[in-house]
């Protein structure tokens, strides 16, 4: 029986991993990506790689050391704030951490590109349309056909359109994205505000926060109109005007805080927060699937969108491996899949309506209570953090 044509779409975390598996294996596969290289777009802040699911898959690429070696310590520090700046929780990386090893994306991304063989990713190829066959057919007018194609494209997948209609929705939260880059030598205060693990400043609805490290990569996100980065007058391309919109929305909240915002770097990127209906699924379509947020798109408030990518890409490649008939290999990757999304998609939206809860942070607080990562003392920043230096 001839070994079946296998087509990835779309060269993030999921497609990668199921590429490597499958070439580890000896399946011939090829990954066809919009971008012209794999530097053309900043890939994201922080991952925490989960031991369940995201090291599970990066066992099975055979790159678990490797991806150990480029993790930071400290990052899986915990620090919760208000908008006065006043520490909720200040939970500092036990040693050994916590089983959840923090990776720069851009850093494990490239770690799985260079772990194919060279030319599996066909750089510079947009799939405009996905069509029966399966066929993809190109921006440039081309096309290929595969017994299976792989959507791993995102949130706006074409892949997807060949198992259902159904997009992903506006969740109401729009999330603008900031860093201040070489932080320990040009932002000391605002790295011993963050630290070099997980921040969450909340109050009222809203949210500044992200990770910290040699380049602190931060959001600010509130409840605006689906179209309030398009319709609200803004030039995200001037760094003033953008930096001047982003502080607008936080007028009350402490110098510290807000200055994150007047000395970040000059690229701002808005971004409105979708997600795909919690529980989605489709009926069988044979020789097409979805893996990663072309599966299950849902908001980044349970730090599940990576982890899930990793594993729904490990666990195609294995069905695939262990299962000459394609449409038996799918099937058992979905019905693994599908559930498990469904889990993690209801928890990001309990994660979304605690971070942006009116008021105070009192119920995120409770979350961290009951993992018990609670100080004993809530204290002013200024007083636990005094003059930009305690928390490396």
């Amino acid at each position: 029986m001839p070994t079946p044509s296998i087509a990835i779409v779309g060269a993030g975390l999921s497609g990668l991993a199921c590429a490597r598996i499958l070439q580890r294996n000896g399946r011939a596969v090829t990954v066809y990506e919009a971008d012209a290289t794999a530097a053309a777009r900043q890939q994201g802040g922080s991952l925490d790689i989960h031991a369940d699911t995201g090291q599970v898959a990066l066992a099975e690429a055979g790159l678990l050391e490797a991806f150990r070696e480029r993790t930071h310590a400290g990052g899986e520090a915990v620090r919760v704030l208000d908008k006065n700046a006043r520490v909720h929780v200040d939970h500092r990386e036990p040693p050994g951490g916590n089983g959840r090893p923090e990776i720069d994306r851009k850093a494990l991304r490239q770690l799985l590109i260079d772990s194919l063989e060279p030319g599996t990713v066909a750089w510079g190829r947009k799939v405009v349309a996905a069509g029966p066959g399966p066929g993809l057919e190109f921006a440039d007018g081309s096309g290929v056909r595969a017994d299976l194609v792989v959507g791993a494209d995102g949130a706006w997948s074409k892949v997807r359109a060949l198992l259902t209609p159904v997009k992903p929705a506006y969740t109401g939260i729009t999330i603008v994205e900031i860093r201040l880059s070489d932080a320990a030598t040009a932002h000391p205060d605002a790295l011993a505000l963050t630290g070099r693990g997980s921040l969450f400043a909340l109050s009222d609805g809203k949210y500044l926060g992200g990770h910290g490290g040699d380049t602190i990569a931060l959001g600010c996100g509130f409840r605006v109109p689906e179209d309030w980065v398009s319709a609200g007058g803004i030039d995200w391309e001037s760094p003033a005007e953008a930096r001047e919109a982003l502080l607008s929305r936080f007028p009350d909240w402490d110098p510290s805080l807000t200055g994150l915002i007047r000395d970040c770097d000059d690229t701002i990127r808005p971004r409105p927060i979708h997600a795909l209906p919690i529980g989605l699924t489709w009926d069988r379509v044979p020789g097409v699937t979805v893996v990663g947020d072309a599966a299950h798109l849902m908001s980044p408030f349970a730090g599940e969108g990576a982890n899930l990518a990793l594993i729904d890409g490990a666990d195609l490649a294995r069905a695939i491996l262990e299962h000459d008939d394609l449409d038996t290999a799918l099937a058992v990757y979905e019905k693994k899949m599908f559930p498990r999304a469904a889990k993690s998609a209801a928890a990001s939206q309990k994660g979304l309506d605690l971070m942006f809860a009116d008021g105070p942070p009192r119920k995120i607080i409770w979350f961290f209570r009951a993992m018990g990562l609670v100080s004993r003392l809530t204290r002013p920043f200024e007083r636990v953090f005094a003059a930009g230096s305690r928390a490396k």
